[in-house]
């Protein structure tokens, strides 16, 4: 799950569907361009302002949460 803050002062939350071993970087990548798809506000995109933590799926054995502050 990847979380990003947009300049209205609102958080969408996106799931990203990915091997537990990829790269964070790689999540906040995916979900800043599926945000950017669509009709919501401009994103921050700094890596450092998104929140992204794991959401536990079937077959996944970690639970890690890491937190970026904004």
């Amino acid at each position: 799950m990847v979380a990003l803050p947009t300049l209205d002062g609102r958080v969408y939350v996106y799931r990203i569907h990915a091997p537990t071993d990829a790269p964070l970087a790689d999540l906040f990548w995916a979900a800043l361009h599926r945000h950017d798809d669509g009709p919501h506000p401009r994103a921050s995109d700094r890596f450092d302002a998104a929140l992204i933590w794991w959401a536990g799926a079937e077959g996944t054995a970690r639970m890690d949460l890491t937190v970026h502050q904004y």
